[in-house]
C-alpha cells in the first residue's frame, strides 16, 4: 500500500522537512536530480545528447541540478531557460548561478530541440492555470521532437490534484515522481501523460508522513497487497458464507448468472438468486451449483404474497444480500428493492438498477442520509460514473473535476461504503482513507464488468470481510484479474466471463503467499 497525495499534501511534508526538521530545500533538490540523473541512465544509458527546460520555479531548479550532474557523468547536457527570470526562485537563482560556473550551456529561447532525451522541468506539481503563449508553444514543440523525454514529478501541464490537462500538457515517455505519486499521475488523463512512473525516495523523514498520514492509498505490488479471507481447513460450505443475489429480469438473465459465479469464484460457500421467473431454465442449465428462487414479471407491478414470503424467507437465511444487477426499472423491481431494504439488516450490495431507482426515488434514498455511524449494518452503493450522476444530480462533467472529493461528500452524507467505477475506480466511506484503484485496463469497459465486481465484492463480504475491505480489496482483485485476462489475449477481445476466468488462477496463484490480515481489526487500512 502506498499514499498518494495532492499537491498541497506533498508542498506541506516538504515544508515539515526544511522548517520542523532542518533538511534544507538544496537538500533536498539535489536528491531528486540524482534521483532522476540515475533513472535516466538507467533507461537510456550514457551515450545520449540532452536537454533540459527549466522553469522559473524549484521544478526548473530540479532540471538545472539534473544537467550539472549529467555533466558530471561525461554526458552532454544544455539547459533551455524559459520563463520570466526575474521569477526565479531562491533555489533555482542559485542553481543556474553554480551551472554558469560550471560552463554548462545555457540558452534562452526554444531553438531546433535536437536531442537524445528531453528533460521537462518546467512546471511542477503547484500548477493551477491554463498554458498559453510561450509556455504552451514550449510543451508543443517537446512533444513534437523525437527525444525520449523525462517529466520531473509531473508532465508539466498536468494538473496534480485531478489529472486534467491545463490546455496542454507534455507527453512523457517516463515520469520520475518525488517521495510519493501524486494524484493526477493515476487519475485519467493525466495517467495517459506520463508514460512509466518511477517514485523515488528524496529523504523526506518517515517521521513527517507518520504525523500526517491521510487522504488517498493505492496498491502497487500484487504480492504484498492482495489479502484474501482466511479459510478453515475444517469448514464447510456455510462456513464461507450464503449469499442471496437478487438480480436479473425477464431480458437480462446474464447479469445474475455473471455476479452469481463471480461469488463462487471469490469463496463464497453457497449463493442463492432470486429472480425472474423467466432465468430459471437457463441458471439450472449454465450454474448448477446455485440455488434458485423465483418471481413471476407481469404488468401488475405488484408482488404476491408468496413472492414476499419467499423473498423474506431468503434473506432470513442468507449472510449477505446483493441486488441491482439486470432488475429493470419497473414498478415490480421497485416494490422488490423497497421490501429487501426494509426487512433487510443484513451486509447488503447495492448495485445497478437498484441505485438507479434510489436516484428516483428521493425518500428511498434519504433513508441512508445522515445515518447513524453507529449502525453497524455494512451497506455498498457500487455505482459506475454515470450512476453517480445520477445518484448526486450533479453532471458528469462537474464530477470529474473533482471525483474524490465528491465521492467523500457523498459518504459524509450517506452511512454507506461507495465504489465509484470509472478508469480509475474510487472506494470511499466516512471515516477511512480513500481507495485509489489502479489495477485493470480499457479491456474491462465490457458488458458485464460490473456484474462480476458486484458478485466478487459480495462473496468476499460472505467470508467476514467488513464492508470497506471488500469493497477494496473485491476492486483491486477484479482489476487484476482483468489485467491477466489482457496478459493472455488482448484488452480489445475482454469479455466478463474472461475476468470470472482469471479470478480463478489469480486466486490459485496468491493463495499460498497472502499476508494474514490484523486479526484484531479484520481491516486491510
Amino acid at each position: 500500500m502506498e499514499y498518494v497525495l495532492t499537491a498541497a499534501e506533498m508542498k506541506a511534508f516538504d515544508n515539515m522537512a526544511i522548517h520542523e526538521y532542518g533538511i534544507g530545500s538544496l537538500v533536498l533538490m539535489e536528491r531528486a536530480a540524482l534521483q532522476t540523473v540515475k533513472a535516466i541512465i538507467d533507461n537510456y544509458g550514457k551515450d545520449i545528447s540532452v536537454g533540459i527546460v527549466a522553469g522559473s520555479g524549484n521544478n526548473g531548479g530540479d532540471g538545472i541540478a539534473i544537467a550539472r550532474i549529467l555533466k558530471e557523468e561525461g554526458i552532454c547536457a544544455e539547459i533551455i531557460m524559459i520563463g520570466d527570470l526575474s521569477r526565479l526562485t531562491t533555489e533555482t537563482a542559485a542553481q543556474l548561478e553554480t551551472a554558469q560556473k560550471l560552463d554548462i550551456p545555457i540558452c534562452y529561447e526554444i531553438k531546433h530541440l535536437q536531442y537524445d532525451v528531453i528533460v521537462d522541468a518546467i512546471f511542477g506539481i503547484g500548477l493551477t492555470r491554463m498554458i498559453e503563449g510561450k509556455f504552451k508553444e514550449t510543451i508543443e514543440a517537446v512533444n513534437a521532437s523525437n527525444a525520449k523525454i523525462v517529466a520531473v514529478d509531473i508532465p508539466s501541464g498536468v494538473h496534480s490534484d485531478n489529472g486534467a490537462v491545463m490546455g496542454c500538457a507534455v507527453k512523457a515517455d517516463l515520469t520520475v515522481t518525488f517521495a510519493y505519486r501524486k494524484l493526477g499521475l493515476l487519475l485519467y488523463p493525466g495517467a495517459s501523460y506520463a508514460g512509466k512512473v518511477l517514485c523515488v525516495s528524496i529523504g523526506i523523514p518517515q517521521a513527517v508522513v507518520q504525523d500526517k498520514r491521510k487522504g488517498v492509498v493505492t496498491f502497487s505490488n500484487a504480492k504484498e497487497d492482495l489479502q484474501l479471507p482466511d479459510r478453515n481447513p475444517a469448514g464447510n460450505k456455510g462456513t464461507f458464507g450464503k449469499v442471496l443475489l437478487i438480480a436479473g429480469s425477464k431480458k437480462m438473465g446474464g447479469a445474475c448468472f455473471l455476479s452469481a459465479l463471480s461469488a463462487f469464484r471469490a469463496g463464497a460457500g453457497m449463493v442463492k438468486i432470486f429472480t425472474a421467473s423467466d432465468n430459471r431454465d437457463y441458471l439450472l442449465k449454465t450454474l448448477p451449483e446455485a440455488m434458485i428462487d423465483t418471481y413471476e414479471e407481469d404488468e401488475t407491478g405488484s408482488i404476491s404474497q408468496k413472492e414476499a414470503n419467499t423473498l423474506i424467507t431468503d434473506i432470513a437465511w442468507a449472510d449477505v444480500v446483493a441486488i441491482g444487477p439486470g432488475i429493470s426499472l419497473s414498478d415490480k423491481a421497485k416494490v422488490i428493492l423497497k421490501r429487501t431494504l426494509n426487512d433487510c439488516s443484513k451486509p447488503m450490495v447495492v448495485d445497478a438498477d437498484a441505485l438507479n431507482i434510489l436516484s428516483q426515488e428521493a425518500d428511498l434514498l434519504n433513508n441512508f442520509a445522515f445515518a447513524n455511524e453507529n449502525n453497524s449494518q455494512e451497506i455498498i452503493f457500487t455505482p459506475h460514473l454515470g450512476e453517480f450522476s445520477r445518484l448526486t444530480n450533479m453532471p458528469i462533467e462537474e464530477l470529474k473535476k473533482n471525483l474524490i472529493v465528491h465521492c467523500k461528500n457523498f459518504t459524509k452524507r450517506y452511512n454507506v461504503s461507495l465504489v465509484c467505477k470509472d478508469a480509475r475506480t474510487i472506494v470511499a466511506k466516512r471515516g477511512r482513507l480513500t481507495y485509489l484503484n489502479s489495477s485493470g485496463n480499457h479491456g474491462m469497459a465490457t458488458a458485464g464488468s460490473g456484474d462480476v465486481l458486484t458478485g466478487i465484492i459480495t462473496g468476499l463480504l460472505a467470508q467476514n470481510m467488513s464492508g470497506f475491505e471488500a469493497a477494496v480489496m473485491g476492486t483491486y482483485i477484479h482489476g487484476l484479474a482483468g489485467d491477466m485476462a489482457k496478459d493472455k489475449m488482448s484488452a480489445y477481445y475482454i469479455m466478463a466471463q474472461d475476468i470470472i476466468q482469471s479470478l480463478q488462477f489469480l486466486t490459485h496463484e496468491q493463495e499460498n503467499e497472502k499476508p494474514r490480515r490484523n486479526e484484531e481489526s479484520n481491516e486491510t487500512f
